[in-house]
């Protein structure tokens, strides 16, 4: 008995010491393993972008997050809750930037779970924010702060100069003997009555009275005046829908190109219709339409990605409309579900999104581009891209309306799918504001025998054509005088 006692106090001290290991060996693992709970900040990126400085903090999931800013340095830093560092399994990140507004980015752990982005500023920045998924990120925007001067363009003050002296009396010249009296034409004869030149000092010629004055109003409408009035007037650009300037309309820029792009084509035939209708060979009958309405009515150039059933990658669309010059860029398409009620019409600009609809609508768009993983961050630089993005997101307004004008007619009850943004590859090179335009649903059986009929499809590229005028119109632009 005595032995066993002895192994059982033996155990009974060391039972605390194996515990205490084990619970050490336990947090060692969760350490190096990392909490299942938390989320992970993965890689910060950041861009310069003309007057905007762009960072996105990504993150390995849905987060919550708390900012502040502070002074003496000037810095802001935003706390990712339930989260920790992981950079190539490092905990900590600094990276200094050579940037007119960020200084450097600083990454660590400031207590358990929260992870600290700090920005070290130059002075008068102002910081935006804005959270975005799939993937999930935080993205900052930076911009200057510093109030605008505008230069005093007042002329400087002219300095006081004596008044010249009044200037000496002529003399009176002799009188000599007048010549022979010239007769003046009225069109000649000085405004003024004019004494003429007497043979002696004591008979005076009549004075020659001046031509009636010219009638105002004749002055105007004589030919020579019609000659110089100009043919048309310059009309400032209106505000966007927001109620904002852009860059494009403070600049005056106008409509004078429009590339038309029907999606698809070649092996790349789209969606189809229950009874067989074809994406590829409706929309390039769609699009050819519009083009000759915009050529006969607005008088633009319009130029075709495709003309026949040739596939043209989505890159080389937009790189046509680049290399072109194009002002405008509208890429037409029709929609699918797997509910066949879904009907009505829906415009996209380029843009993020955390809408499932609209992210699968993108994908089945983007299912034929050629770009690699390698290529995100130079293609979340282009969508970021501010004006664009504004004018497109007014292009696709104006479209919108007039569409949903024309399906509701057909579909009384349908709600307007409205404007909605998704990250296309066949909108992110466009130099120009561009949008997306689904005409329909093919899956939708009715909605299919419509857009068989010419009649129907007249109508739609009259809606098309009209909602592109009117985002024209909004712009700077040429009219026609009034008389």
């Amino acid at each position: 008995m005595k032995p066993l006692a002895v192994a059982v106090t033996s155990m009974r001290r060391a039972w605390p010491r194996a515990t205490a290991a084990f619970l050490l060996a336990v947090t060692a693992l969760w350490a190096q393993t990392g909490n299942p709970g938390l989320h992970s900040v993965t890689a910060i990126r950041h861009w310069s972008l003309g007057n905007v400085t762009r960072v996105a903090v990504e993150v390995s999931g849905a987060f919550e997050y708390h900012s502040d800013r502070l002074e003496n340095p000037d810095r802001v830093y935003y706390d990712i809750l339930n989260s920790r560092p992981k950079f190539d399994n490092k905990r900590l990140f600094t990276e200094d930037i050579n940037d007119p507004f960020v200084k450097r980015i600083r990454v660590a752990e400031t207590t358990p779970g929260v992870t600290r982005v700090v920005l070290d500023l130059n002075a008068a920045v102002k910081a935006e924010v804005s959270v975005l998924s799939s993937p999930d990120r935080l993205i900052i925007e930076l911009r200057s702060s510093a109030p605008i001067t505008v230069p005093d363009l007042a002329p400087p003050p002219v300095p006081a100069v004596a008044a010249p002296a009044p200037p000496a009396p002529i003399p009176a010249a002799p009188v000599e003997a007048a010549p022979a009296a010239v007769v003046l034409p009225p069109a000649m004869a000085p405004a003024s009555a004019v004494a003429s030149p007497a043979a002696d000092s004591t008979t005076a010629a009549p004075p020659v009275s001046a031509p009636p004055e010219k009638p105002v109003a004749d002055e105007v409408h004589s030919p020579r005046a019609r000659a110089a009035e100009p043919a048309e007037v310059a009309t400032a650009a209106h505000h966007t829908a927001a109620g904002s300037t852009s860059l494009v309309r403070a600049l005056g820029l106008k409509v004078q190109r429009v590339v038309i792009d029907p999606g698809h084509g070649g092996h790349d035939e789209g969606t189809q219709g229950p009874k067989g209708l074809v994406e590829k060979d409706l929309v390039l009958d769609v699009a050819l339409r519009v083009g000759k309405l915009i050529q006969d009515r607005m008088g633009a150039e319009v130029i075709y990605t495709r003309s026949d059933d040739t596939f043209i990658p989505l890159e080389g669309r937009t790189a046509l409309a680049n290399e072109k010059k194009a002002d405008l860029f509208l890429s037409i398409h029709a929609n699918s579900s797997p509910f066949q009620h879904v009907t009505g019409v829906e415009t996209y600009y380029l843009n993020f999104t955390d809408s499932k609809d609209a992210l699968d609508v993108a994908s089945r768009e983007n299912a034929s581009s050629q770009k690699s993983i390698f290529e995100l961050r130079d293609i979340i630089q282009q969508i970021s891209a501010h004006d664009k993005a504004e004018e497109s997101r007014d292009f696709a307004s104006r479209l919108q309306t007039a569409l949903f004008a024309f399906s509701s007619r057909t579909f009384p009850t349908e709600k307007n799918r409205g404007v909605r943004k998704a990250p296309f590859v066949v909108l992110i090179g466009a130099n120009m504001p561009s949008v997306l335009a689904e005409i329909g649903f093919l899956s939708n059986p009715r909605e299919e025998a419509l857009l068989k009929k010419p009649e129907y499809k007249q109508k739609l590229d009259e809606a098309l054509f009209h909602g592109l005028s009117k985002y024209a119109e909004g712009l700077s632009h040429f009219q026609v005088a009034e008389n």
